[in-house]
């Protein structure tokens, strides 16, 4: 694994843990990596394998999870976006990369329309557009069509570390060859307590008020409100390694990218998590960072 630096960045209510991989040049393109709403920062850790050192990555836990999970509420993307522009904030770059994974890039694309000072281009990892939500489900239904496996978890508990890697094995979304020190790594940051009662350190409330955010109409807009140009890499499978992604070209038209200031980048071979934590797809992604912060 790549070594990293443990930072704390103040933020409205108190610090926001986050995760520096440091470049050895200190002009070096500096990126910073948003994670999805389940996750945590270390869900970066193969792209900043795969960056090799050539940018600094610089990846927060979202408040609610992880490092972040005592920062209180209120919780919802807008939330998440203001403080990203703290984190940028904080790094005294001008205008940094900015990416997000999920609903990260949910998150990245507001923070990017509500601080246009902070952030250059973006890149977007298997999200960002979205629809607007039926009309018929209520909240609680609404979130768990939208993340219910991975809501299921947050209520688990785990009797060691041992139990929990075996839980995540059994993913649908992880083969053998896709296992890794850094999603290892990863994994393990979201548990808290004590054995033998382990569980995610993920706050259920920062997740149901996040999940229903994604809905808004100020966050589905943003996308389209762009004030800088973006990648979007978007995974040819699921989240449970379905044939179905959560895009194609159909939906991505229905959802309006071809008139937007987004360039759309389809990854074989990869799944909605393996598409930031494989080989293959965090390839893909340090080098969009890459390409993004140092454009021809």
């Amino acid at each position: 694994m790549i070594p990293y630096e443990e930072l704390r960045i103040p933020v409205t209510g108190g610090e926001l843990a986050a995760l520096r991989w440091p470049a050895p040049d200190p002009d070096a393109p500096v990126a910073v990596a948003l994670h999805g709403i389940t996750a945590n920062a270390l869900s970066w850790g193969a792209v900043a394998r795969e960056l090799a050192g050539r940018a600094t990555l610089v990846a927060p836990d979202l408040r609610g999870r992880a490092g972040s999970a005592g920062l209180p509420g209120p919780y919802g993307i807008a939330a998440h976006a203001d403080d990203a522009a703290a984190v940028a904030g904080a790094l005294g770059g001008d205008r940094v990369v900015l990416a997000g994974h999920s609903m990260g890039a949910f998150v990245a694309a507001l923070a990017s329309a509500r601080h246009p000072g902070r952030f250059g281009p973006l890149v977007l990892v298997d999200g960002g557009f979205g629809f607007p939500a039926p009309t018929h489900l209520s909240a609680d239904e609404l979130i768990t069509a939208v993340i219910g496996p991975a809501m299921d978890r947050l209520s688990m508990t785990f009797p060691d570390r041992d139990a929990y890697r075996s839980f995540w094995q059994a993913h649908p979304a992880f083969g053998d060859d896709d296992w890794s020190p850094e999603v290892d790594a990863y994994i393990q940051r979201d548990l808290t307590g004590e054995e033998p009662a382990l569980r995610s350190g993920c706050r259920l409330e920062a997740v149901r008020t996040d999940g229903v955010g994604l809905f808004q109409d100020e966050v589905l807009a943003a996308v389209r409100e762009l004030p800088h140009p973006a990648t979007l890499l978007w995974a040819e499978r699921g989240l449970m390694n379905e044939e179905q992604g959560l895009y194609d070209e159909s939906r991505l038209a229905a959802a309006g990218q071809p008139d937007t200031n987004v360039r759309a980048v389809r990854v074989e071979g990869v799944n909605h998590y393996t598409v930031l934590t494989g080989k293959k797809g965090a390839g893909e992604v340090a080098d969009a960072l890459l390409r993004a912060a140092l454009p021809d």
